[in-house]
Protein backbone atom coordinates (compact mmCIF):
# COMPACT_ATOMS: atom_id res chain seq x y z
CA UNK A 1 0.00 0.00 0.00
CA UNK A 2 1.22 3.50 -0.82
CA UNK A 3 0.34 6.15 1.74
CA UNK A 4 0.20 9.84 0.85
CA UNK A 5 0.00 12.73 3.33
CA UNK A 6 -3.73 13.17 2.89
CA UNK A 7 -4.81 10.50 0.47
CA UNK A 8 -4.14 6.81 -0.08
CA UNK A 9 -4.56 6.19 -3.80
CA UNK A 10 -3.43 2.58 -4.11
CA UNK A 11 -5.20 0.70 -1.36
CA UNK A 12 -5.60 -2.93 -0.39
CA UNK A 13 -9.25 -3.81 -0.78
CA UNK A 14 -11.54 -6.76 -0.16
CA UNK A 15 -13.33 -8.22 -3.19
CA UNK A 16 -16.01 -5.81 -4.36
CA UNK A 17 -18.91 -5.82 -6.76
CA UNK A 18 -17.65 -4.03 -9.90
CA UNK A 19 -21.16 -2.70 -10.47
CA UNK A 20 -20.50 0.79 -9.18
CA UNK A 21 -18.40 2.98 -11.44
CA UNK A 22 -18.36 2.75 -15.24
CA UNK A 23 -15.73 4.41 -17.45
CA UNK A 24 -16.10 5.48 -21.08
CA UNK A 25 -13.14 6.35 -23.32
CA UNK A 26 -14.73 8.92 -25.62
CA UNK A 27 -11.57 9.38 -27.72
CA UNK A 28 -7.78 9.01 -27.64
CA UNK A 29 -6.42 12.20 -29.23
CA UNK A 30 -5.33 15.05 -26.98
CA UNK A 31 -3.96 18.59 -27.13
CA UNK A 32 -1.09 17.45 -24.87
CA UNK A 33 1.42 14.60 -25.01
CA UNK A 34 2.14 13.83 -21.37
CA UNK A 35 5.23 11.69 -20.93
CA UNK A 36 3.43 9.38 -18.47
CA UNK A 37 0.16 9.03 -20.40
CA UNK A 38 -1.27 5.55 -19.91
CA UNK A 39 -3.49 5.83 -22.99
CA UNK A 40 -0.63 7.07 -25.23
CA UNK A 41 -2.71 10.11 -26.14
CA UNK A 42 -1.28 13.01 -28.13
CA UNK A 43 -2.25 15.42 -30.90
CA UNK A 44 -1.13 12.75 -33.39
CA UNK A 45 -2.89 9.79 -31.80
CA UNK A 46 -5.64 8.02 -33.70
CA UNK A 47 -8.94 9.56 -32.60
CA UNK A 48 -10.79 6.27 -31.96
CA UNK A 49 -13.93 8.26 -31.16
CA UNK A 50 -17.03 6.92 -29.42
CA UNK A 51 -20.34 7.83 -31.04
CA UNK A 52 -23.15 9.63 -29.23
CA UNK A 53 -25.64 6.85 -29.92
CA UNK A 54 -23.25 4.25 -28.49
CA UNK A 55 -22.75 6.35 -25.36
CA UNK A 56 -26.49 6.70 -24.88
CA UNK A 57 -26.93 2.93 -25.06
CA UNK A 58 -24.04 2.41 -22.63
CA UNK A 59 -25.64 4.79 -20.12
CA UNK A 60 -29.06 3.17 -20.51
CA UNK A 61 -27.72 -0.34 -19.95
CA UNK A 62 -25.50 0.84 -17.08
CA UNK A 63 -28.57 2.19 -15.31
CA UNK A 64 -30.40 -1.09 -15.83
CA UNK A 65 -27.42 -2.79 -14.17
CA UNK A 66 -27.50 -0.26 -11.29
CA UNK A 67 -24.18 1.44 -11.90
CA UNK A 68 -23.92 4.48 -9.63
CA UNK A 69 -21.42 6.65 -11.51
CA UNK A 70 -20.30 7.14 -15.12
CA UNK A 71 -16.97 8.78 -15.96
CA UNK A 72 -15.89 10.06 -19.37
CA UNK A 73 -12.20 10.09 -20.18
CA UNK A 74 -9.75 10.09 -23.08
CA UNK A 75 -7.62 11.55 -24.68
CA UNK A 76 -9.06 14.97 -24.07
CA UNK A 77 -12.86 14.65 -24.15
CA UNK A 78 -13.40 18.36 -24.85
CA UNK A 79 -11.90 17.96 -28.30
CA UNK A 80 -15.19 16.27 -29.25
CA UNK A 81 -18.22 18.24 -30.37
CA UNK A 82 -20.45 15.44 -29.06
CA UNK A 83 -19.03 15.50 -25.53
CA UNK A 84 -21.71 17.98 -24.44
CA UNK A 85 -24.75 15.90 -25.45
CA UNK A 86 -22.95 12.84 -24.02
CA UNK A 87 -22.48 14.55 -20.66
CA UNK A 88 -25.98 16.00 -20.73
CA UNK A 89 -27.59 12.63 -21.42
CA UNK A 90 -25.58 10.89 -18.72
CA UNK A 91 -25.80 13.54 -16.00
CA UNK A 92 -29.58 13.79 -16.37
CA UNK A 93 -29.71 10.13 -15.32
CA UNK A 94 -26.72 9.33 -13.11
CA UNK A 95 -23.79 10.94 -11.28
CA UNK A 96 -21.37 11.82 -14.07
CA UNK A 97 -17.76 12.94 -14.24
CA UNK A 98 -15.52 14.06 -17.06
CA UNK A 99 -11.71 14.02 -16.93
CA UNK A 100 -9.86 16.89 -18.59
CA UNK A 101 -6.63 18.87 -18.55
CA UNK A 102 -8.80 22.01 -18.26
CA UNK A 103 -6.94 23.88 -20.99
CA UNK A 104 -9.67 24.02 -23.63
CA UNK A 105 -12.54 25.42 -21.58
CA UNK A 106 -12.84 28.78 -23.28
CA UNK A 107 -15.22 30.44 -25.73
CA UNK A 108 -17.75 28.18 -27.41
CA UNK A 109 -16.59 25.08 -25.53
CA UNK A 110 -17.17 26.79 -22.20
CA UNK A 111 -20.57 28.07 -23.31
CA UNK A 112 -21.62 24.55 -24.29
CA UNK A 113 -20.45 23.18 -20.94
CA UNK A 114 -22.32 25.90 -19.04
CA UNK A 115 -25.47 25.06 -20.95
CA UNK A 116 -25.51 21.52 -19.51
CA UNK A 117 -24.27 22.38 -16.00
CA UNK A 118 -26.14 20.57 -13.23
CA UNK A 119 -25.62 19.16 -9.75
CA UNK A 120 -24.88 15.67 -11.05
CA UNK A 121 -21.97 16.75 -13.26
CA UNK A 122 -18.40 16.80 -11.92
CA UNK A 123 -15.32 18.06 -13.78
CA UNK A 124 -12.07 16.33 -12.79
CA UNK A 125 -8.97 18.30 -13.77
CA UNK A 126 -5.44 16.88 -13.89
CA UNK A 127 -3.14 19.08 -11.80
CA UNK A 128 0.27 17.81 -10.69
CA UNK A 129 1.47 20.74 -8.64
CA UNK A 130 0.91 24.05 -6.94
CA UNK A 131 3.62 25.52 -9.17
CA UNK A 132 4.62 25.06 -12.79
CA UNK A 133 7.91 23.36 -11.95
CA UNK A 134 5.98 20.53 -10.27
CA UNK A 135 3.47 20.10 -13.11
CA UNK A 136 5.11 20.99 -16.41
CA UNK A 137 8.03 18.49 -16.57
CA UNK A 138 5.65 15.61 -17.36
CA UNK A 139 2.80 17.52 -19.01
CA UNK A 140 4.53 20.18 -21.09
CA UNK A 141 5.93 23.67 -20.71
CA UNK A 142 3.24 26.27 -20.04
CA UNK A 143 0.56 23.68 -19.28
CA UNK A 144 0.27 24.51 -15.56
CA UNK A 145 -0.71 28.12 -16.20
CA UNK A 146 -3.37 27.19 -18.75
CA UNK A 147 -4.74 24.44 -16.52
CA UNK A 148 -4.96 26.83 -13.58
CA UNK A 149 -6.84 29.33 -15.73
CA UNK A 150 -9.33 26.56 -16.54
CA UNK A 151 -9.73 25.59 -12.89
CA UNK A 152 -10.39 29.19 -11.85
CA UNK A 153 -13.01 29.56 -14.59
CA UNK A 154 -14.80 26.37 -13.54
CA UNK A 155 -14.82 27.38 -9.89
CA UNK A 156 -16.06 30.89 -10.67
CA UNK A 157 -18.95 29.38 -12.64
CA UNK A 158 -19.91 27.09 -9.78
CA UNK A 159 -18.90 23.71 -11.22
CA UNK A 160 -17.99 20.90 -8.86
CA UNK A 161 -14.27 20.49 -9.50
CA UNK A 162 -12.14 17.53 -8.51
CA UNK A 163 -8.36 17.60 -8.78
CA UNK A 164 -6.37 14.55 -9.88
CA UNK A 165 -2.63 14.51 -9.11
CA UNK A 166 -0.17 11.94 -10.42
CA UNK A 167 2.77 11.55 -8.06
CA UNK A 168 6.04 12.04 -9.96
CA UNK A 169 9.68 12.69 -9.10
CA UNK A 170 8.95 16.38 -9.75
CA UNK A 171 6.21 16.70 -7.14
CA UNK A 172 6.72 13.82 -4.70
CA UNK A 173 8.31 16.01 -2.04
CA UNK A 174 5.58 18.64 -2.39
CA UNK A 175 2.36 16.67 -1.92
CA UNK A 176 1.41 18.43 1.37
CA UNK A 177 1.94 21.77 -0.39
CA UNK A 178 -0.30 20.65 -3.26
CA UNK A 179 -3.02 19.62 -0.81
CA UNK A 180 -2.82 23.00 0.93
CA UNK A 181 -2.97 24.71 -2.45
CA UNK A 182 -6.16 23.06 -3.68
CA UNK A 183 -7.78 23.68 -0.30
CA UNK A 184 -6.89 27.38 -0.67
CA UNK A 185 -8.88 27.30 -3.92
CA UNK A 186 -11.91 25.96 -2.05
CA UNK A 187 -11.53 22.38 -3.30
CA UNK A 188 -11.88 20.03 -0.30
CA UNK A 189 -9.66 17.01 0.30
CA UNK A 190 -12.44 14.61 -0.65
CA UNK A 191 -12.23 16.12 -4.13
CA UNK A 192 -8.50 15.49 -4.46
CA UNK A 193 -7.15 12.24 -5.88
CA UNK A 194 -3.43 11.38 -5.66
CA UNK A 195 -2.18 8.38 -7.55
CA UNK A 196 1.28 6.94 -8.22
CA UNK A 197 2.80 6.53 -11.65
CA UNK A 198 1.88 3.32 -13.44
CA UNK A 199 4.18 1.55 -15.88
CA UNK A 200 1.89 1.58 -18.90
CA UNK A 201 1.55 3.51 -22.13
CA UNK A 202 4.23 6.17 -22.50
CA UNK A 203 5.49 5.63 -18.94
CA UNK A 204 8.56 3.42 -18.45
CA UNK A 205 8.55 4.00 -14.68
CA UNK A 206 6.12 3.35 -11.89
CA UNK A 207 4.03 0.48 -10.59
CA UNK A 208 3.33 -2.60 -12.65
CA UNK A 209 -0.42 -3.03 -13.01
CA UNK A 210 -2.68 -5.69 -14.47
CA UNK A 211 -5.87 -7.67 -13.90
CA UNK A 212 -4.10 -9.72 -11.27
CA UNK A 213 -3.64 -6.78 -8.86
CA UNK A 214 -6.47 -4.35 -9.61
CA UNK A 215 -10.05 -4.28 -8.41
CA UNK A 216 -11.97 -3.91 -11.68
CA UNK A 217 -13.76 -0.74 -12.75
CA UNK A 218 -15.50 -1.62 -15.98
CA UNK A 219 -14.21 0.48 -18.88
CA UNK A 220 -15.48 0.76 -22.45
CA UNK A 221 -14.09 2.14 -25.67
CA UNK A 222 -15.20 1.66 -29.27
CA UNK A 223 -13.30 -1.63 -29.47
CA UNK A 224 -14.52 -3.44 -26.36
CA UNK A 225 -14.80 -3.72 -22.59
CA UNK A 226 -11.74 -3.58 -20.31
CA UNK A 227 -10.85 -4.39 -16.72
CA UNK A 228 -9.85 -0.90 -15.59
CA UNK A 229 -9.51 2.67 -16.99
CA UNK A 230 -5.76 2.67 -16.35
CA UNK A 231 -5.28 0.72 -19.56
CA UNK A 232 -7.08 -0.42 -22.68
CA UNK A 233 -4.13 -2.59 -23.70
CA UNK A 234 -4.89 -6.07 -25.05
CA UNK A 235 -4.06 -7.83 -21.77
CA UNK A 236 -6.74 -5.79 -19.99
CA UNK A 237 -9.48 -6.66 -22.48
CA UNK A 238 -12.50 -8.47 -21.03
CA UNK A 239 -14.48 -8.83 -24.25
CA UNK A 240 -14.75 -7.21 -27.65
CA UNK A 241 -18.54 -7.41 -27.37
CA UNK A 242 -19.85 -4.29 -25.63
CA UNK A 243 -23.56 -5.10 -25.87
CA UNK A 244 -25.40 -6.39 -24.06
CA UNK A 245 -23.35 -4.89 -21.25
CA UNK A 246 -24.76 -7.45 -18.83
CA UNK A 247 -22.63 -10.17 -20.44
CA UNK A 248 -19.43 -8.16 -19.96
CA UNK A 249 -20.32 -7.55 -16.31
CA UNK A 250 -20.90 -11.27 -15.82
CA UNK A 251 -17.49 -12.03 -17.35
CA UNK A 252 -15.76 -9.50 -15.07
CA UNK A 253 -17.37 -11.06 -12.00
CA UNK A 254 -16.34 -14.51 -13.16
CA UNK A 255 -12.75 -13.43 -13.81
CA UNK A 256 -12.61 -11.58 -10.48
CA UNK A 257 -13.71 -14.70 -8.58
CA UNK A 258 -10.97 -16.71 -10.29
CA UNK A 259 -8.30 -14.10 -9.50
CA UNK A 260 -9.42 -13.85 -5.87
CA UNK A 261 -9.21 -17.63 -5.53
CA UNK A 262 -5.69 -17.74 -6.98
CA UNK A 263 -4.18 -14.65 -5.35
CA UNK A 264 -2.27 -14.69 -2.09
CA UNK A 265 -2.31 -10.88 -1.95
CA UNK A 266 -5.40 -8.64 -1.95
CA UNK A 267 -6.35 -6.66 -5.02
CA UNK A 268 -5.95 -2.89 -5.02
CA UNK A 269 -8.01 0.10 -5.95
CA UNK A 270 -6.16 2.63 -8.06
CA UNK A 271 -7.89 6.01 -8.43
Amino acid sequence: MIDHPDNASLQSSPPVDPLKKLWVYTNYHCNLQCSYCLAESSPKAAHRTMSLETVKRIVDEALELQFEQVYFTGGEPFLLNDIYPMLAYSSQRVQTGVLTNGMLLRGKRLECLQAIQNEHLLVQVSLDGSRAEQHDPYRGKGSWLKTMEGIHILLELGFQVRISTTETPSNKAHLPEICAFHQSLGIPEEDHVIRPLARRGFSSEGLKIGKENLVPEITIDQEGVYWHPLSTDADMLVTKKVFPLREAVYQVRKDLDAIDAANQEPLHTFQ
